[in-house]
């Protein structure tokens, strides 16, 4: 089978296995689906959760340097105004006449050419129709002309006259508290400001899962710095942190690279964007982003803002408007990375295999499941409850007495939970010990009941 079958088919086994392990559903499935939108399910709601708290754990709570907010996704509508947003962020969609199906038309352009005209409509339409190019889905040459979409979700609000946006950044959310953050919490340059939360973006194609959907969620950072200050050391150790942070997932190192965007596709405020890629099942794709942005955003909101943001030195007595670096992470593309870099099928036995994810303790969904030997033996299920009910005091963990042992490992494996505990007829009539399974050697061993505590303690600390 070739690499990039084998690839398509690693895509197909992690979107099945998250259907029916209950990480991750299609929404509305009993309506026929909707439009690229996913539930999180038990356990996925557990993977995602753990992401969060690492990447606040790592960039908030271990650092002297942050704060956190948790901002509101309606804003002002006047904030998306002065962030350009409203009259500049838009993507060229052009539609097949033929089969009715929606694309990007710099991508279909791309794709046929090799030329990369983002940006420029009329030469877009002309190369589509002048060379005939194929649409993608159904093979014919019959096109729209490109034109951009808007791709912020409009709403309306009771009071307000217009529309009001869903947010498609957490940024924005970020910015317009600045001031309010300089003046409760005694922050020094530098300093950053954590967000983790949704955003919106009402995308021409939505497409590969949860790597690109219309309602996703966002990590970000911005982190404020002098005008005059030596600002590429900074930018050098977001970068390693970013990696740093991907590879806490278990993420091999050779699956990620750093892709600098060429100084002539940059935003114009920008002096220097890198993206840190993933090697995904589709090809290689941006995980994380860190932007130089200058002092753009909180100049474009002293412009048009009632209350002027900027920043006061009182030793050096200077007030100015501080640059800004922007540290930005997907949540659900770190949940697609750590879901592909965990899944591995392994032989165990002449005629045996097993399918099993291999996340790093601090993120998998369950830590520790509880087994009774057999369910029909009351004595075992008691005992079970009562190892189950001391250990879930510290730790996510499941009980499981359905079908044989056996099966409930393999289980177990496909959720990721790294330490099985079995209860057995040697509990209770011999030495009060307990089986405990290792997930990765699948080794077992021995532990009294009263050391299990210090035991996993020791396990997940490590």
């Amino acid at each position: 089978m070739s690499d990039t079958k084998q690839q398509e088919n690693l895509m197909e086994k992690i979107v099945s296995l998250c259907k029916r392990r209950g990480f991750i559903f299609p929404s509305s499935e009993i309506y026929g689906g909707f439009a690229n939108a996913y539930s999180y399910g038990p356990y996925g709601t557990e993977l995602k959760n753990n992401i969060k708290k690492l990447w606040w754990k790592m960039f908030v709570q271990e650092r002297g340097d942050m704060v956190g907010i948790d901002g509101p996704i309606l804003l002002h509508p006047g904030l998306w105004k002065s962030s350009g947003h409203v009259d500049g962020f838009s993507d060229a969609m052009v539609d097949c006449k033929e089969c009715k199906k929606r694309f990007r038309a710099d991508h279909v352009v791309e794709a046929a050419t090799g030329k990369d005209l983002e940006g420029r409509l009329d030469e877009m339409t002309k190369i589509l129709r002048e060379e005939k190019i194929k649409c993608p889905e159904c093979g014919k040459s019959n096109w729209t002309e490109a034109r951009n979409l808007n791709m912020m979700f409009h709403t309306e609000m009771n009071g307000i006259d217009g529309p009001v946006y869903l947010r498609p950044e957490t940024a924005g959310a970020i910015f317009v508290e600045f001031k309010n953050i300089i003046d409760s919490m005694r922050v020094k340059l530098p300093f950053g400001i954590a967000q983790i939360g949704k955003a919106f973006r009402n995308e021409i194609v939505a497409r590969n899962f949860i790597f690109r959907i219309r309602e996703f969620e966002q990590m970000e950072i911005e982190y404020f710095i002098r005008p005059d200050a030596e600002w590429e050391p900074m930018f050098e150790n977001w970068l390693k942190e970013q990696e740093r942070f991907v590879l806490a997932l278990g993420v091999d190192k050779k699956d990620i690279r750093r892709y600098e965007h060429p100084r002539e596709k940059l935003s114009f405020y920008s002096k220097k964007t890198i993206d840190i890629e993933y090697n995904f099942p589709f090809g290689w794709g941006e995980l994380f982003g860190l932007a130089h942005r200058g002092d753009y955003d909180l100049s474009q909101h002293n412009k048009f803002a009632v209350i002027k943001q900027d920043y006061f030195d009182p030793q050096t007595n200077e007030r100015f408007v501080p640059h800004v670096l922007e540290p930005t992470f997907g949540v659900d593309r770190t949940v697609l990375t750590a879901l592909l870099s965990a899944y591995h099928e392994e032989v165990v036995g002449k005629d045996d295999a097993r399918l099993v994810l291999k996340f790093p303790k601090n993120i998998a969904p369950i830590k520790i499941a509880v087994f009774p030997l057999l369910k029909n033996k009351p004595q075992l299920v008691e005992k079970a409850r009562s190892v189950f009910n001391e250990l879930k005091k510290n730790y996510m963990c499941e009980f499981d007495d359905n079908g044989n042992v056996g099966k409930r490992y393999r289980r177990q494996d496909e959720i990721g939970t790294p330490y099985c505990v079995t209860i057995d007829f040697d509990t209770i009539e011999n030495d009060n010990t307990v089986t405990v399974r290792d997930r990765d050697s699948m080794e077992q061993e021995r532990i009294k009941i009263e050391e299990l505590e210090g035991y996993f303690n020791e396990k997940f600390s490590s």
